[in-house]
């Protein structure tokens, strides 16, 4: 069912529990007083019977009906039209879900339609019902109510985000392959967070300015600056936590970026010290290659060959050798291979 609660109030009091729209419709006009009806994710034919009797805005009923709307406040003649974005931080994912309210707001009527769990407006309606001459300020006092309640549940959202924040900072400087990843998607859920806050100021204001020629009742002006001192400090603190999570980018990337230095430093220094003793291998296999060439030649056994039957041919081939080598190694090490 649509309707999670419908009541008609006189003087702040409730005085009627109508059993569907038409009956509260009736009640409100017979009794003078004010309607507030909440809804969760109505159909069509309900969100049109209740612009039909109120005058609603056909865009604003438009808006409410596709959803997925900014925060915003928005003046058709004495009506408002409210959209707010609830959330709630989920422990066990370390997400941040956002939910979707909208509020039509005019002289007798607040209608509510809510298409997410939070915020629980059951709660906000038994606090105002046990305030009835705070509630008799109209529906202005409603708007306060529910602007409180969804400013309250952002600062379990903020605990939330800041213990994350503070894991980061931990963990940044810990080698974690996956931080990259973390910072960036928790910069998104700030982000959107902020998005979802960053109108409240503006609308605040304007709920306080109220009207040309009808100001607010200097008790709810109080209300609203109340909510409004939370907001801001809301704002801070989520501006904060960007700040820290963009600064934290920069430095993963400066580190990921030093590792990498690293990394090649020790490769080169590998490859340096491989290159030197590829040329000591190759310098001793060179001065032994000498040798090896000519004891091999002269060891073939052909019958014809150089100094074969010279006395001295031995004594010269060993020469040969001892010199060749020794003039090999005496370039070799001037060159620094050995």
């Amino acid at each position: 069912m649509a309707i999670v609660d419908n009541a008609v109030y006189v003087d702040g009091r409730r005085t009627a529990d109508p059993e569907g729209l038409d009956e509260t419709y009736f009640l409100l006009r017979q009794r003078q007083g004010m309607a507030w009806i909440g809804l969760y994710r109505p159909d069509v034919a309900e969100l049109q019977s209740v612009a039909g009797e109120f005058g609603l805005s056909d865009l604003a009923v438009e808006d409410a009906l596709a959803g997925h709307q900014r925060a915003k406040l928005e003046h058709y003649g004495d009506m408002l039209f409210l959209v707010l974005r609830p959330a709630r931080y989920l422990d066990d994912v370390e997400k941040v879900e956002f939910g979707e309210i909208h509020i039509f707001a005019g002289p007798d009527f607040v209608v509510t339609v809510r298409r997410a769990e939070s915020p629980d407006l059951t709660r906000v309606r038994r606090r105002m019902e046990s305030q009835p001459e705070f509630l008799a300020l109209g529906p202005h006092a409603v708007l306060y109510a529910i602007l409180d309640q969804v400013v309250d549940e952002y600062e379990p959202v903020a605990a939330g985000l800041e213990n994350d924040v503070d894991e980061i900072e931990d963990g940044l400087f810990g080698g974690d392959p996956d931080v990259s990843r973390r910072i960036y998607d928790l910069l998104r859920e700030v982000i959107m967070f902020q998005r979802a806050t960053a109108p409240l100021p503006g609308i605040l204001q304007s709920l306080m300015a109220g009207a040309p020629g009808e100001r607010p009742d200097s008790q709810l002006q109080d209300h609203f600056r109340d909510v409004l001192d939370h907001v801001l400090r809301m704002g801070d603190r989520v501006a904060a936590f960007r700040a820290l999570l963009q600064n934290a980018l920069t430095v993963n990337a400066a580190l990921v970026a030093q590792r990498q230095n690293d990394e090649m430093r020790r490769l080169t220094e590998s490859s340096y010290a491989q290159n030197e003793q590829v040329k000591r291998i190759s310098a001793w296999a060179a001065i032994l290659f000498a040798p090896t060439l000519i004891g091999t030649i002269y060891g073939m056994n052909f019958s014809k060959m150089p100094e074969l039957h010279w006395a001295l041919g031995y004594p010269m081939a060993l020469g040969l050798m001892i010199g060749m080598g020794v003039v090999l190694y005496v370039t070799f090490r001037h060159n620094k291979w050995i």
